[in-house]
């Protein structure tokens, strides 16, 4: 047996059970090894039975006096109940439904017994359902240690995954070091077989946190590795060399109906800079909801086409396409530029002459590929094998992140196919990561951030609701939408869940038509609803037809209403605090006063604790920083992981010394080696995790 060979090779292990590992992606032995431990339970303190009932848990060593089953007349369960005792004094143990363990435990054996003590007014102090173990010479593999705790699938017991670990354990000393040796020695890094075999059984607290210290490392170490490689790599390719026509942006930017701010001229003038060079872009464009990203990706579009050139921008919905559809043709609309729009439900085109039509799919197509068209804007329809460029000079994705990581490779490969050079890339996010963050899952790009709002706009008001005092918000929406304004309302789910007991846009939709707004036209907005009903209702609430929209996050980015001034979230303490701060930034948008409505159904002190830290952050980044510390990168990127956090298993990205240690390490190995020439080993890593992030 060696590290490659199946799980189903490890003795005592079946093919039923090595089915049910599979269900996890435990294939072979080494991916046993890189399981690991979501947490652990101290039990490597041994007490007496004097002690343990003193401190109320803990693990003893004691001697079986008596074991028998009896059935409650209750609930006709079986109880298994022991009398245990060591020299110090005896304790009742119990077990719930397990007759089994008569058999097992028998009376004069010793055993080792783990679990929490429960006072009993009738049966008086016990040892509620403990663990058990039987001295072995080679000492215990499930109590009186640091024991390890693994994620697992139905039908498969920790005790079994704790035994298939230490049968194959000897085998980490197999698994060759990857990391160069100085590096070990600059960060003070344990070696990555001992690391493996701490990090299933530690020997003690301080050798686990070495242990997880090297493994997060080695993850880290590895993404910052591929993205400084990839960066390299780019700077060799060759681009679409752009040049900056100057007189015709300022032309463009003096005709606008608004003033750029500060943080747009100066992204918009280092897009420009990069776009000149003779190698690909890469960069992200960072700004806070409502900062005006779409205007300086405009001013990129313009360019790139001036140079005739193709522009192809991705969004990851259809109405969000259809709406920077709308907005750049009215920012574009003095210039003589043909415009698409290409989705599943949708194609169109604004000709040069101002004129919107539909058009085949087909017709579309052929348009393209001839150099016609000289901005597509869609969905992942864009990406489809059928649809080609004659000369794409410059592609943007918004909200990268919510494209899966098969879209993401798609769009990677067809960005090298075309011609003889790789178009610039300009991807765009409005949700604020932090910096640490960007590090990380854009390690690639360069970073450009828009931390201004356009001047005019009004402070969006924020008011935490609790229980009771719903009737005073609902009577002052009432007030605004009879002053000509419109409310979104938000909720975490479409349908009644009994389980949850969390409001649904279902539910909402009832209350509010019928017994809170029965005078105001309310509409239902969901991803369950086609993409032509989502784009009705839309329009409908845009043209004012609708005063009340109820929804789930579906309208979190990008969806502009000027026209609303009031967001009511419901249950928002389920949602992340980044989300949050979206939701708040589709209200706001334009010079009326807007407010956004927290109804918390929680009194808990660490709901209260997140929903007060968006009152007091000054931006969205301030608040992404607060919302990674106390929750998480998934919440920053919602369902649509990036290709990195499906990578990471055992780093996080709140794991910022490591990511800038981590960082050092790369950059130094790259300036002895930038092409891992000498590091075979490392050199083999990175293919490996190339396949995973989809990153090449």
């Amino acid at each position: 047996m060696d590290l490659s060979s199946p799980i189903s090779s490890i003795p005592r292990i079946g093919k039923v059970t090595a089915k049910r590992l599979e269900k996890i992606g435990l294939r072979k032995v080494e991916d046993l090894l890189y399981h690991f431990p979501s947490r652990y339970d101290d039990w490597s303190k041994i007490l007496t039975v004097k002690e343990i009932k003193a401190r109320g848990s803990g693990t003893i060593k004691v001697k079986i006096k008596h074991i028998a089953n009896r059935e409650t007349p209750r609930k006709k369960m079986i109880l298994t109940e022991a009398i245990v005792s060591d020299s110090t004094d005896s304790i009742k143990a119990v077990w719930f439904g397990q007759p089994f363990l008569v058999n097992v435990l028998k009376p004069n054996q010793e055993v080792f017994l783990a679990g929490k003590i429960d006072y009993d007014e009738v049966f008086g102090c016990q040892l509620v359902s403990p663990s058990y173990e039987f001295p072995k010479r080679d000492g215990l593999i499930h109590l009186g240690r640091l024991v390890p705790i693994y994620p697992t699938t139905e039908k498969v017991s920790q005790k079994q995954i704790r035994f298939l670990i230490k049968e194959i354990l000897p085998l980490v000393w197999k698994i060759k070091d990857f990391l160069p040796e100085e590096i070990k020695k600059d960060y003070q890094l344990m070696d990555l077989p001992f690391a493996l075999e701490q990090i299933h059984f530690p020997a003690s607290h301080n050798l686990l946190e070495r242990a997880i210290h090297r493994l997060k490392f080695d993850e880290l170490f590895l993404i910052q590795l591929q993205t400084q490689l990839v960066r390299e790599r780019l700077k060799k390719q060759k681009g679409p060399k752009i040049e900056i026509k100057l007189e015709e942006i300022k032309k463009f930017i003096k005709e606008l109906p608004f003033e750029l701010t500060f943080s747009q001229k100066k992204s918009a003038w280092e897009i420009l800079k990069d776009l000149e060079k003779p190698r690909p872009m890469n960069r992200l464009l960072e700004g806070d909801v409502g900062s005006g990203k779409t205007v300086v990706a405009t001013i990129a579009i313009l360019n790139v086409i001036l140079n005739n050139y193709q522009v192809a921008y991705l969004a990851p919905t259809e109405i969000l396409a259809n709406q920077h559809f709308n907005t750049i043709s009215k920012l574009l609309k003095n210039w003589p530029i043909e415009i698409a729009l290409l989705t599943r439900e949708d194609k169109k085109i604004i000709s040069k002459k101002e004129k919107e039509e539909k058009i085949s799919k087909s017709k579309l197509l052929s348009k393209i590929l001839n150099g016609e068209i000289d901005l597509t804007i869609g969905t992942h329809a864009i990406i489809q094998k059928e649809v080609k460029f004659k000369n794409l000079g410059l592609v943007i994705v918004d909200e990268q992140h919510r494209f899966g990581v098969e879209q993401r490779a798609a769009l990677l490969n067809n960005r090298k196919k075309e011609g003889g050079f790789i178009p610039h890339f300009l991807s765009m996010t409005a949700t604020p990561i932090p910096r640490s963050l960007a590090l990380t899952l854009y390690g690639d790009l360069d970073l450009s951030i828009i931390d201004q709002l356009p001047p005019g706009r009004k402070e969006v008001k924020i008011k935490i609701v609790k229980p009771g005092e719903e009737k005073e918000v609902y009577n002052f929406i009432k007030k605004e939408i009879k002053n000509g304004r419109q409310a979104f309302v938000i909720c975490p789910l479409i349908d009644p869940s009994d389980k949850l007991g969390v409001k649904s846009v279902k539910q909402e939709y009832e209350k509010l038509s019928q017994e809170v707004f029965p005078e105001f036209k309310i509409a239902m907005l969901h991803g369950k609803l086609k993409a032509k009903e989502k784009e009705k209702i839309m329009k409908n609430f845009l043209k004012k037809k609708i005063n009340i929209l109820i929804s789930t996050t579906v309208v979190e980015v990008g969806i502009d209403v000027a026209n609303a001034s009031i967001m009511l979230i419901e249950g928002a303490e389920r949602f992340g605090l980044a989300q949050l701060w979206q939701l708040k930034g589709r209200v706001g948008r334009s010079e009326y006063q807007s407010y956004c409505f927290l109804f918390s159904e929680s009194y808990s002190e660490k709901a209260r604790e997140r929903l007060k830290a968006l009152l007091l952050a000054k931006n969205g980044f301030e608040l992404a920083e607060k919302d990674l510390e106390m929750r998480g990168p998934g919440e920053i990127f919602g369902t649509q992981q990036s290709g990195y956090l499906e990578y990471l298993k055992i780093a996080k990205l709140s794991d910022t010394l490591i990511i800038q240690q981590s960082q050092e390490a790369a950059k130094k190995i790259l300036s002895l080696d930038p092409v891992l020439k000498n590091f075979p080993l490392l050199s083999k890593k990175i293919k490996e995790i190339t396949k995973v992030t989809h990153l090449e």
